[in-house]
This record gives structure tokens, C-alpha cells and sequence, in this order.
């Protein structure tokens, strides 16, 4: 076998993967300990044997191109892989360490993901932790995401998908509505009822109210004054201040039911759900903080059905 990296060359793929995960060539040198000067060489190094642009410089930022980009995913998993190789000939525990960005949408975020987290953290202590919550579907390529959490996903040959349960779905309202306007006794009824609406974020649409009616599963796009958009939980704020109606995840409402605070109707037709999967994308090898974070959170998923 022929050498292919000596080790200025084997300094320079480090250095570039710092300038990288930092976003700035300064940033970069202080934790090498060198100076910016040396990191630039570096990449300029790169970039000559390579022949391709990594980064777009400016006078104040530098950002990766499109090659760049693919090139630091790879050489990152690379030098991680020769990390763990390392500590595993020396005997070394393997303990994973770095960092972990993990995008969840607010539901979810909220009432599942982020009271875990501590567990997480006190299990990997070198692990450090950024989480984005928010309905947005984040681009793994452009934000440098690791995995994300999604309902309703939709089927992508680029991304992995490790179901974490079915979230089971209730029609609620509170007891002041109900005093006033009654409860709905069937599907038909929830025609004469304010009910509160939600729009998905992908595309604007009214979502559809899910059902199971002798057997079958139905879908009702229901009526109402009442329009929320980008976060599902502002229709459960709605429903506790008596607005009306209201489908919502049974997690995100456990609470609420519990004291009192929201009653569930229509229960005769419920039992659908919608699923919640981990994603991650497809042929990336993963950093063993990563790996981790996976087999932590598939291990508590909370539901054994199979998605509606």
C-alpha cells in the first residue's frame, strides 16, 4: 500500500474540519492553537490538491461551497472513526464526546424530547447538546443538522427513518365551551361547533381532523373562526381558553386532562395516530455521540402500534 497522506497533509484535513465546525478560520486557530494565518495555508493546501473552492472567504466570514461541504462531511466522519479505532486497539473506554445538533418540532420538542435530555446528558457527559425547536423542516446539507425528530414524514430514499412511536390524537375542549355549547356526540355534530383550525407549515392546507367510524378510518376537515398556523400547541392555548375545539397529540394535553383544565370528546371515534420518526441522512457514518443519541431516544420511544 502506498502512502497517500504525510502528515502535514493529515494536519491540514484537521485543521480545515475546525475552520469548518466553527465557521471561522480565527475561531479555528484559537482552538488548535495556531494562528489564523496557518489555517488558511492549510485549506489553501487542500484546495490546491484537491483543485476545487471549500470555502467562499470574505473579509469577515468564510462559508463552505457545495464540494466544501461534502468534503468536511466525510474527512469528519473519517478522522472520528480514527479516534475510536485508537481508543479501541489502546483498551481506551470509548466514551463519546462533541457535539450533537438535533432539530424537533415544537410539539414534540416540548413534551417528549427536551425532559429527556437531562438523562441523556448525565448517561454521555462529554456530550454537549443543541437543540432547534421548531416546525421548520431544516436542511441537514445547509445547517450542519445530525438528526431530527418529524411527524408526518413524508417517505425521502436519502434519509434514514427509525420509527419512535404513533402519537395518538383527541378531540378536547374545555369544560367552559362544553357548558356553553355542548359536546358533540357525533361526527356529523362537530359541524355546529366552533372548531379550532390548524394550517400545515410545508403547505398552508388545513390539516384534516382523523377518526375511526364503525371500522373505518374517516377524515373531517372541520369549521371554525379560529386559524392557527406554524405551531400546533397555540390551538391547544385556544382550547383551554374555551376558543372551541380542538385534535391535538393525547401527549400534548396529558396534563391538561389530568387536572381537569380540558375534557376529550368524541371518544367513541378516536384511536389514530399519527407517526413520529427519527431522521437522519442516509450513507453518512455517524459519529459514535450520534449512534448514541439514536439508540438513547428509539429505546424510550413510547408507542408499539403502527402508524394510521
Amino acid at each position: 500500500m502506498h502512502r497517500q497522506f504525510d502528515d502535514v497533509l493529515l494536519g491540514s484535513i484537521e485543521l480545515f474540519c475546525l475552520a469548518a465546525e466553527s465557521g471561522n478560520f480565527t475561531a479555528a486557530a484559537s482552538i488548535a492553537g495556531v494562528t489564523p494565518a496557518a489555517v488558511s495555508r492549510s485549506v489553501s493546501r487542500l484546495e490546491k490538491r484537491l483543485g476545487v473552492r471549500l470555502f467562499v472567504r470574505s473579509t469577515r466570514s468564510s462559508r463552505l461551497t457545495e464540494a466544501g461541504r461534502e468534503y468536511f462531511e466525510q474527512c469528519r466522519a473519517a478522522l472520528q472513526q480514527l479516534v475510536e479505532a485508537e481508543r479501541k486497539v489502546t483498551g481506551e473506554q470509548v466514551q463519546p464526546s462533541g457535539t450533537i445538533r438535533i432539530s424537533a418540532p415544537t410539539t414534540y420538542g416540548h413534551h417528549r424530547l427536551l425532559p429527556l435530555l437531562p438523562a441523556f446528558r448525565a448517561q454521555y457527559p462529554l456530550i454537549r447538546v443543541e437543540v432547534h425547536v421548531s416546525n421548520r423542516n431544516v436542511d441537514f446539507r445547509e445547517e450542519n443538522f445530525d438528526v431530527a425528530i418529524r411527524l408526518r414524514a413524508q417517505p425521502d430514499s436519502t434519509m434514514v427513518a427509525r420509527h419512535l412511536e404513533d402519537a395518538e390524537l383527541v378531540v378536547v375542549a374545555s369544560p367552559g365551551y362544553l357548558q356553553r355549547a355542548g359536546g358533540p356526540a357525533t361526527l356529523v355534530d362537530l359541524a355546529q361547533h366552533e372548531c379550532i383550525q390548524f394550517d400545515l407549515p410545508s403547505s398552508g392546507r388545513q390539516i384534516a381532523w382523523l377518526f375511526m367510524e364503525d371500522g373505518r378510518e374517516k377524515e373531517v376537515f372541520s369549521t371554525g373562526h379560529y386559524n392557527c398556523a406554524e405551531d400546533v400547541l397555540a390551538g391547544v392555548t385556544l382550547a383551554k381558553a374555551g376558543a372551541g375545539l380542538f385534535q391535538a397529540y393525547r401527549f400534548t394535553v396529558e396534563k391538561e386532562l389530568a387536572n381537569g383544565e380540558l375534557v376529550e370528546v368524541l371518544q367513541p371515534f378516536g384511536g389514530r395516530s399519527r407517526p413520529v420518526s427519527l431522521m437522519y441522512p442516509h450513507g453518512r457514518l455517524l459519529p459514535s455521540r450520534v449512534r448514541a443519541f439514536i439508540d438513547f431516544l428509539a429505546e424510550r420511544g413510547q408507542g408499539e402500534k403502527h402508524p394510521s
